[in-house]
């Protein structure tokens, strides 16, 4: 078996597969780093990235101790939404006891734990270097892969039983399978515009708790969406990413890095900032767009191969699904196996349809929102999706106020249960009947904390039980 790509779906893909044959390849075109540090092939990991509990838990499934690997190395285990302070659309989101939890650390932390575990699997090996021209086979089967060594330039054929693509966004899976006999792939894009501006900061000493910190923008208007997420990571820093959609794009300017975030609705985390350390310049992506093929819509489907990650559906990366996401599909894929085995001519087909279901409620939640800001472009969403919509944003800002709908939310939003969750009848009825008391005015942020980063009070603490 080979799996193309050697990200964090690359990875998970391998860990699904491995056991099912003699042997599954993972061809990278990068050399792999040996420690947490950057690489080419995935600029975006500079960038925020809170692993959902819904994908860390699919991780775990796929790679026991892999949860207990990442906090080893520096990562946190992050309650929700006992550790964060949130202003979502709607209103500030309460502190109440643990629901749900995210994993916060750097994207390549976070790849380097992944991508150890899988290289200790057995009968899992790494070819790395090597660039993928195409597939092998016909529009029944396809039967390997044509690669090229990049140094030698040297071109030469990989047979594999089962070839699963995780390349990314820039996947050529649609060129191949036209190249192949199969007819074109339906492709949907919606792009808000969305441009991400990161810088790391030192954490003042003994914030190893200090929560995470997040301003999304305020819905419904003619404005720019302009948000901003902060978090912990390994060696005592703080991650700071902002955010703006078509019109209102931060700059790569260290100097408007603070101001910008004082446009959001709330300066909370500008006041972080400015008590802050800056350790890194400015960073810039304009990678964000929503990107799904619909393979698995195809006619017909050759033996033998799948699509998975973002080579099948992308999302703007403010939303932390894609890698939830990703892991999901991974054990979707590893459900199948045991039914047939790859010799089953029905697999691939089956297993398509199965990686495309995981993906189908973060698509709806990325795309209903991001279709709606001054100069979107895509598809304007059906009557259901702007139902759909309407409904969500009534549940967000209930949950403001009304516990059970806070927990339908958080459950739902970190992927741990799936969409009509937030439909079941308890829900459903204190979300039509409304918020019955007033959202909490100011963030939900101890005195404590604030004193932590530096700040001072400027209102009663609301986390206080007993003001005074």
């Amino acid at each position: 078996m080979v799996v193309l790509g050697g990200s964090l779906a690359g990875m998970l893909a391998a860990a699904a597969l491995a056991g099912h044959a003699g042997e599954v390849v993972v061809v990278e075109r990068d050399v792999l780093p040996q420690e947490a540090r950057p690489r080419k092939g995935l600029p975006q990991a500079r960038h925020a990235h809170l692993l959902m509990s819904g994908g860390a838990r699919a991780m775990e499934s796929l790679l026991p101790g892999v949860t207990a690997g990442w906090l080893a190395a520096g990562g946190r285990r992050v309650p929700l939404p006992t550790a964060l302070v949130s202003l979502s659309a709607q209103g500030w989101i309460p502190r109440t006891s643990e629901l749900q939890y995210v994993i916060a650390c750097s994207r390549d932390l976070l790849d380097l734990v992944v991508r150890e575990r899988v290289r200790a699997l057995p009968g899992v090996r790494f070819l790395e270097g090597t660039e993928v021209l195409g597939l092998t086979g016909d529009a029944r089967q396809v039967t390997g892969v044509r690669l090229r060594e990049p140094a030698s330039g040297e071109e030469r054929s990989l047979a594999a039983a089962f070839v699963v693509d995780a390349t990314g966004r820039a996947s050529r899976a649609p060129r191949w399978l036209t190249g192949l006999g199969l007819p074109p792939v339906r492709e949907v894009t919606v792009d808000s515009g969305l441009v991400y501006a990161t810088r790391i900061f030192r954490a003042p000493p003994g914030s190893e708790d200090f929560p995470v910190v997040s301003v999304a923008p305020e819905p419904g208007t003619s404005r720019p969406g302009r948000a901003a997420a902060m978090h912990p990571i390994e060696g005592g820093r703080w991650l700071v990413t902002l955010s703006g959609t078509r019109g209102g794009e931060p700059t790569a300017v260290n100097e408007e890095f603070e101001p910008f975030a004082r446009t959001l609705r709330h300066p909370i985390i500008a006041d972080l900032v400015a008590t802050s350390e800056p350790l890194t310049d400015v960073r810039l992506t304009r990678s964000t767009v929503n990107q799904r093929r619909h393979f698995e819509r195809l006619g017909a489907w050759p033996g033998g191969f799948v699509v998975t990650g973002d080579a099948l559906a992308a999302f703007n990366p403010v939303y932390g699904h894609g890698m939830s996401v990703a892991a999901m599909a991974a054990v979707a894929l590893r459900g199948l196996l045991p039914d047939g085995g790859l010799t089953d001519p029905r697999l691939a087909r089956r297993a398509q349809q199965a990686i495309a279901r995981t993906a189908e409620a973060a698509w709806s939640m990325a795309v209903g929102e991001d279709v709606h800001y001054p100069g979107a472009i895509g598809e304007r969403p059906p009557a259901a999706a702007r139902l759909l919509r309407g409904y969500v944003q009534r549940m967000m800002r209930t949950a403001t106020v009304d516990p059970v709908v806070t927990r339908a939310l958080i459950d739902v939003m970190s992927l741990s249960r799936p969409l009509p969750a937030v439909f079941a009848p308890a829900v459903a009825l204190r979300v039509l009947r409304g918020p019955t008391t007033a959202p909490p005015a100011g963030p939900p942020i101890t005195a404590a904390e604030l004193a932590l980063a530096g700040l001072a009070p400027t209102e009663p603490d609301p986390c206080d039980p007993a003001p005074r």
